[in-house]
């Protein structure tokens, strides 16, 4: 029961050990444990910029790629888009020139087709004149046979002339 009624003294000797001990806590412990204590929110403080640092870094970059990537889209628009104009002219080019190339062969076709008729046509013509002449000297063979048929066509051929004139 002693704790609960202390003595003076030992009242006495207890707070001089309180005023000790808080005098030594005063000049050796609270220093070094504000010291640490500044150290660790200095460090905190540190770290917090730090983090606000490494925010700002991301947003940035992350804003500088949706730039690179929003250019990227756009030239990748522009190059499809430059590509749709060259394939459109490529079959435009290509139409063109098979246009040209058929209306070649179809003139050269025609003219072919035109040579081989007038060759036909004069090769008939040849044929039907000595086909003819064959005839009218076989028949100028058979008329002409006697002396009568010679007279009576030289004279018929020079009254035709004589009318002419």
């Amino acid at each position: 029961m002693e704790l609960f009624k202390p003595e003076i003294g030992l009242v006495f000797w207890m707070f001089i050990v309180f005023l000790l001990l808080l005098f030594v806590l005063g000049k050796y412990g609270w220093p070094a444990i504000i010291k640490s204590l500044d150290k660790r929110a200095a460090l905190i403080d540190k770290g917090v910029e730090y983090a606000q640092n490494a925010k700002e870094q991301l947003d940035s970059a992350k804003a500088e790629a949706e730039k690179i990537i929003a250019e990227g889209q756009r030239r990748q628009d522009d190059i499809l888009r430059d590509a749709e104009k060259m394939r459109t002219s490529i079959i435009e080019e290509a139409k063109a020139a098979a246009s040209v190339e058929a209306k070649k062969v179809i003139d050269a076709a025609q003219l072919s087709i035109e040579q081989s008729r007038k060759e036909s046509e004069l090769q008939f013509r040849n044929e039907v004149s000595a086909f003819a002449i064959n005839i009218a000297e076989k028949m100028v063979r058979k008329d002409m046979a006697n002396d009568k048929a010679q007279a009576d066509l030289v004279d018929k051929l020079l009254n035709e002339v004589e009318k002419k004139n």
